[in-house]
């Protein structure tokens, strides 16, 4: 009858999860850093050498090589390790194949493998030289988990698989991940530091360029790379191949371990949420030839603005983190690409001086055979009458070892036929003789010199490259991820924004607009549809973030560039498809460039009601894009930066200066305090020094003096009088280059350089600006300086 042990509930859970957790590491899924080989990886190439599935051999089902390793040496589950067979099949999971596929291996789209009941494998060449020499007593052998069988505790390979191949495996508490790379380099790298071992790791990474993913692609991200070779953990960027051409962008490579499909379907659905635009079709044209993903763009579409918001959101770049660890003995350890090459040379080293030995003593044996069997033909009559005049064999050698045969050579020259005592043979064996003692001095040469063993692991490792290395597949661009910025991919210039009524958009460049004087027609230089018309215009510059506010008190921003470049005559975008959460039935009524520096400046806004408020513009910028700033809607927001009265004004032409501490700082939603009665029109940041330009819906324009405006308590409301006729737009004069854009309802724009425009005092008209038909009236005024 068994005994019961009493142990403490927490003892015995810490003993079993580290026993546990030992036996993952260690068993399972991290790789020994000799090698480069988990043990489920190693026992299936052994079983298939076993098998005799080399590469001159026929192809034999999967299913057999399952059955022989869950069998024999692994006591797992079937599916491991048919999953670990098909990925070491597979041409874009592995740098170097180690296994011949037949049949449904699965492919870079994500297809599962056909069952194992169906495909076939066999060895491919290299997976030979993984598995090295390993008949000749190179490595040790245990015995399997029942004791019927032995199997290899490492296989004797004759280059640094660990680096060629790489690996991925999560352990418990710990995982490993390092990528592959050229086999060319590596043993370059190897052969180095046969050279010199103290050679600096900085040096290494003159050879080894950094990895060589089986997909191909980018790497970028030097200094992570840079990091990960000399401490052994470090990320990267990886990025899809690809090119523009013919409007349309055309990936033919994609990032290590990214699913075909699965980056087609991830594109789609971005194009879906409004995370990607400017995306009209989506096809994949690969073939057998190569991969071959078409992304056509729509009409007016900036391939180069698609193409970073890919990159931004897609895995068309991703980040690949490297954690070199692996087995040294039994204890995991994080390597540098140094410390990887030095821990495979000493195997290496110990695999090719157990060689020489085991080959050493097999010449020593065969000559020692040859030896006597050379003396035995010397002295023929005397042998065969020694063995004729014994009563058995046990007594013929002895009477051999009587003549001063060893007794391996008494018991080979028993062996022998008497057929093989011809003077051919003779000349043959003392060829074989000379031959062997040529092998049995090189052979000490090698085991009494490291300098000799050393140069044979040289040539070895070239010989390796010779027949196996290809040229690189990744390229390494040194450039850092934030050197790719899509601002230093487009050309900085000024450009003139327009939105629209109707809930479009569209950027001009400004030079498409010609100055013109004033009392001139101006000209047409953007045409609107029949049921549009613009609500807003801004000067700015390609690199500049825009800030637009709507008649709902929504605010949100964009870079310039975003907004795609049109012709005149185009609708433009949608401000819909530019702004998520952009409301059907708001309007862009006020938009402008945002500061450089916006810690520093305030939005004095004025509502609809005529309230007037100032928020600080940098928490508007950490809020959400689509929040309110206003819950009774916006007619104007300016930014103020330290100016000490704000302007206020409404359509009727009235207005007055409020001093700034008047007009409270409050939040977003905050109401503000009442400013002006009337249609309030605009509220404008100014100083008493400043000059300010007047214009009337009708194109008439002066400029006038801020001290004749005079100063109210914010209470009273009414102002006096600025123009006659209905006021349209007001705005500080900035100087005497700057210009005005003028647009009207037409699409009629003008351009008018502000120092033509004569200085007046409150009570006057002003000059016209521009001839307006009866049925035009000026909608937006922008100034550029």
């Amino acid at each position: 009858m068994g005994k019961v042990f009493e142990v403490p509930l927490e003892k015995e859970l810490k003993e079993s999860y580290l026993d546990y957790a030992v036996s993952v590491i260690v068993g399972r899924a991290i790789p020994d850093a000799r090698d480069g080989l988990k043990p489920v990886q190693r026992r299936i190439l052994y079983a298939m050498k076993q098998l005799n599935l080399l590469p001159n051999r026929p192809f034999r089902k999967s299913a057999t090589v399952v059955g022989e390793v869950i069998g024999k040496y692994h006591p797992h589950g079937d599916q491991a390790v048919y999953d670990a067979l098909v990925r070491m099949a597979q041409d874009f999971s592995l740098r170097y194949p180690l296994i011949d596929g037949q049949g449904n291996f699965g492919s870079i789209d994500g297809d599962p493998p056909s069952a194992y009941r169906y495909t076939e494998a066999r060895l491919k060449p290299i997976a030979l030289e993984v598995i090295g020499e390993i008949d000749e007593d190179t490595v040790d052998f245990v015995p399997n988990f029942d004791g019927q069988y032995v199997e290899p505790v490492i296989m004797a390979s004759r280059f640094p698989h660990l680096l060629a191949n790489g690996t991925t495996g999560i352990a418990v508490g710990m995982a490993t991940n390092i990528p592959p790379h050229n086999l060319g380099e590596i043993i370059d790298a190897a052969v180095a530091l046969i050279d010199d071992p103290d050679l600096p790791g900085e040096r290494l990474l003159d050879i080894v360029k950094g990895p060589d993913f089986p997909t191909g692609g980018y790497v970028l991200g030097y200094e992570g790379l840079r990091k990960a070779y000399l401490t052994g953990q470090g990320k990267i960027t990886i990025r899809a191949k690809y090119k523009v051409e013919d409007h349309r962008i055309v990936i033919t490579e994609i990032p290590y371990e990214v699913k075909k499909a699965d980056l087609i379907r991830q594109i789609a659905e971005l194009v879906k949420a409004g995370k990607v635009e400017g995306i009209g079709d989506l096809r994949d044209e690969s073939d057998k030839e190569g991969i071959r993903v078409v992304i056509e763009l729509k009409r007016g579409a900036d391939p180069r603005i698609v193409e970073n918001q890919l990159l931004k959101y897609s895995n068309l770049q991703r980040t690949y983190a490297i954690n070199m660890l692996a087995l040294v003995g039994v204890q995991p350890r994080i390597l540098t690409l140094k410390g990887a090459l030095l821990i495979y040379l000493q195997h290496r080293e110990e695999v090719v001086r157990r060689r020489t030995k085991h080959r050493l003593d097999r010449a020593l044996n065969r000559l020692e055979i040859v030896r006597g069997l050379l003396k035995a033909i010397d002295i023929m009559d005397d042998v065969i009458r020694t063995i004729r005049e014994a009563e058995n064999p046990a007594a013929a050698k002895d009477g051999l070892l009587e003549m001063g045969f060893t007794p391996l050579q008494a018991q080979s020259i028993l062996d022998m036929r008497l057929s093989s005592l011809t003077r051919l043979q003779m000349r043959t064996l003392q060829r074989e003789r000379e031959e062997l003692e040529e092998k049995v001095e090189r052979y000490r040469s090698i085991l009494g010199d490291r300098d000799v063993l050393l140069e044979l692991m040289k040539r070895e490792l070239l010989e390796i490259k010779e027949k196996y290395a290809d040229p690189r597949r990744t390229v390494i661009l040194r450039q850092e991820v934030s050197d790719f910025d899509i601002e230093s991919l487009i050309k900085e210039e000024d450009v003139v924004v327009v939105f629209t009524k109707g809930g479009y958009a569209k950027r001009l460049p400004l030079r498409s607009f010609r100055s013109l004087n004033r009392r001139t027609q101006g000209k047409s230089a953007i045409k609107f549809y029949e049921d549009d018309s613009p609500s807003a215009i801004v000067k700015c510059s390609t690199h500049d973030d825009i800030m637009v506010i709507t008649d709902k008190g929504s605010v949100f921003w964009t870079k310039a560039y975003e907004i795609p470049e049109t012709s005149a005559t185009a609708r433009g975008r949608s401000i819909r498809n530019i702004f998520k959460n952009y409301g059907r039935d708001e309007k862009v009524v006020w938009a402008f460039a945002i500061p450089k520096d916006p810690e520093r400046y305030e939005l004095v806004v004025l509502s609809g009601s005529g309230r007037i408020k100032r928020v600080k513009l940098d928490e508007v910028l950490r809020g959400r894009k689509g929040t309110s700033i206003s819950k009774e809607g916006v007619v104007s927001v300016f930014p103020r930066l330290q100016e000490r009265y704000v302007l206020v004004a409404s359509k009727q032409g009235k207005g007055y200066r409020i001093r700034i501490d008047d007009i409270p700082v409050l939040r977003r939603q905050s109401l503000g305090v009442y400013a002006i009665k009337g249609e309030p029109l605009v509220a404008i940041p100014i100083d008493e020094e400043d000059e300010v330009i007047v214009i009337t819906e009708r194109g008439y324009a002066k400029r006038m003096a801020v001290k004749e405006v005079p100063v109210l308590n914010r209470g009273k409301k009414v102002g006096v009088k600025l123009t006659s006729g209905r006021l349209f737009s007001l705005f500080k004069y900035p100087g005497n280059d700057s210009e005005a854009i003028i647009l009207t309802a037409k699409g009629i724009i003008n351009r008018v350089k502000l120092h033509d425009i004569p200085l007046y005092s409150r009570t006057a008209r002003g000059v016209m600006l521009l001839k307006l038909a009866k049925d035009d009236r000026v909608v937006d005024v922008v100034i550029t300086e």
